[in-house]
């Protein structure tokens, strides 16, 4: 894969002000060269889920979702609206000739002072204008691009404000936030085409990850597929709907076993259903980025919240354990959450793990300070949930979790869900954190005092399977459901996208350690807001 580097340096004059030298940086990846061998991703085919694909905008009509009240019905539509993506090329005009090129594209930077002089404070805006690869001009937007400035021998960045102008020109808006160089990095995520492939997906194939139970009884063993929906069979099905939270799943019978005999679940596969062309459009490396204004930077490594919230430092084992003395932390999530119990686990000199004998995906887990009376617990949240052979009895859901806990001022919940809901229609997710937010609200009204952190999603690393089963694209949009259904609650967000974006590091799903490190201090911050390490 070849990328394209463009660097240009800007000429500044010296004024009485402080300045900040700004080069620009324009990363783009070019989408001609893809690799010839997708990966080595294994593609299974679900021997009880029929091969027919339906036409495009129907898959509710074997996927149909637990009626809403009036009032979560109509929060539904305003979340549908407030994520709705601008007009992409329709399925039967796709053209890789016609697709966004890096190598055609231009960008300008915006001097408004004039003489390249800027301050602390300023907002510095670069305006890119898309090109096809036959170099004619784009005339719609809907690219998902990523922006952001920073300095890697200053340790400082910030995540960028990427405005789609619906014309095929974007505008990248930078807090210029210290003193000194910086580059300005710019990415194009996917070409408008591959948001349209990547919409096509979600209409006709939701269930393209799916999941399996085993049953057993004595001797006799089945194994059938399971889903947040099913397609329609000759096959009954075993409705395991939640009666308290209505988060639905189903299964498909057991020939010869009854629902009742089910003892795990384990993610099953995916199934794959692209043309060559639209596979071209996903070889890249990829993220993306939120349109709202930054919520912190990086200096010197470390994070640096804007908004009046300080992040204090938690450098060493006693600071730690000092801030999290006679607390109860009660953790759940997926994998991006136990990252941060695995932390506190190699952190804390005190703290011992109880053997619990769980596997070490999927938990729960459980760790003690006895001496300083620290209490922590990891749970995996329900299904959807991609991990291997989690027993029924493990399977929770947040919500029920939620109203079996006492809360009080030594309580912290820490939530995060996001990765697994990415192929599902984004209503299977604003379901789930809806019952999730009543179970906050009641927790908080029985027990004011209890602190709720929710961490949010970040970029990752995306290779062919990741880009269509978990797309930052997909990402994106249930990262602004999440932050628009919590907000005006008394709950604090550890914003993990930009702490991501901003840090001069490989994007992954489960961040590097340095980033990981900057995450629990915010989340300490929280818990200790007037004591420093």
């Amino acid at each position: 894969m070849r990328v394209q580097n463009f660097f240009v340096p800007i000429q500044l004059k010296t004024c009485g002000c402080i300045l900040l030298v700004l080069a620009v940086f324009v990363l783009i990846t070019d989408i001609l060269e893809f690799h010839n061998k997708v990966n080595n991703t294994k593609i299974i085919h679900p021997p009880t889920i029929s091969d027919v694909t339906p036409p495009a905008g129907v898959w509710y009509n074997f996927c149909k979702l637990k009626p809403l009240s009036p009032k979560e019905a109509f929060e539904e539509d305003l979340l549908l609206q407030s994520i709705a993506w601008p007009d992409t090329p329709p399925l039967q005009s796709l053209s890789l000739r016609k697709s966004s090129d890096p190598a055609h594209s231009t960008f300008t930077i915006l001097d408004r002072m004039g003489g390249g002089q800027w301050q602390i404070g300023d907002k510095m805006e670069v305006i890119i204008k898309m090109y096809d690869f036959q170099g004619c001009p784009k005339n719609c937007g809907g690219d998902v691009i990523v922006a952001r400035l920073h300095n890697p021998t200053l340790g400082a960045g910030v995540a960028g404000k990427v405005v789609d102008h619906l014309n095929g020109s974007y505008s990248a808006v930078f807090s210029l936030l210290w003193e000194g160089s910086a580059q300005v990095e710019v990415i194009l995520v996917h070409p408008s085409e591959a948001v349209t492939v990547l919409g096509r997906l979600t209409r006709e194939q939701p269930d393209r990850v799916f999941f399996e139970s085993q049953f057993r009884s004595g001797i006799v063993s089945e194994t059938t597929t399971c889903n947040v929906c099913l397609r329609p069979s000759r096959q009954p099905m075993c409705n395991y709907t939640d009666l308290h939270t209505g988060q639905q799943w189903f299964c498909y019978k057991p020939k010869k076993l009854s629902c009742d005999a089910r003892i795990s679940h384990s993610k099953g596969g995916f199934t794959q259903n692209i043309t060559v062309m639209e596979n071209k459009l996903f070889q890249r490396e990829s993220f993306v980025i939120l349109d709202s204004g930054p919520s912190g930077y990086y200096y010197q490594g470390v994070w640096r919240a804007l908004g009046g919230t300080t992040v204090w430092q938690f450098n060493t084992s006693s600071a730690i354990t000092q801030c999290l003395r006679g607390k109860v932390i009660k953790m759940y999530g997926d994998s991006t959450i136990r990252q941060w119990f695995e932390y506190f686990n190699g952190a804390l000199s005190g703290l011992k793990e109880f053997n619990l004998h769980s596997p070490k995906q999927i938990g729960p887990f459980i760790a003690l300070d006895y001496p300083n009376n620290i209490f922590l617990t990891y749970r995996c949240h329900g299904p959807p949930i991609r991990f291997k052979n989690v027993p029924i009895s493990e399977l929770h859901y947040i919500a029920n979790e939620l109203d079996n806990v006492i809360g009080g001022s030594n309580t912290v919940v820490v939530l995060g869900i996001w990765s697994h809901f990415s192929t599902f229609p984004i209503e299977v997710y604003i379901r789930r954190l809806q019952s999730i937010r009543r179970a906050v609200v009641r927790l908080l009204s029985r027990a004011p005092e209890t602190l709720v952190v929710i961490r949010t999603a970040n970029p990752k690393a995306l290779n062919l399977y990741e880009t269509l089963t978990n797309s930052d694209w997909y990402s994106l949009q249930r990262d602004k459901v999440l932050r628009a259904m919590f907000k005006g609650l008394d709950v604090h967000l550890v914003d993990a996208w930009e702490m991501v974006v901003a840090y001069n590091l490989p994007h992954s799903l489960h961040p590097q350690p340095p980033i990981i490190e900057n995450m629990i201090n915010v989340l300490l911050s929280y818990i200790c807001p007037h004591k420093g390490g």
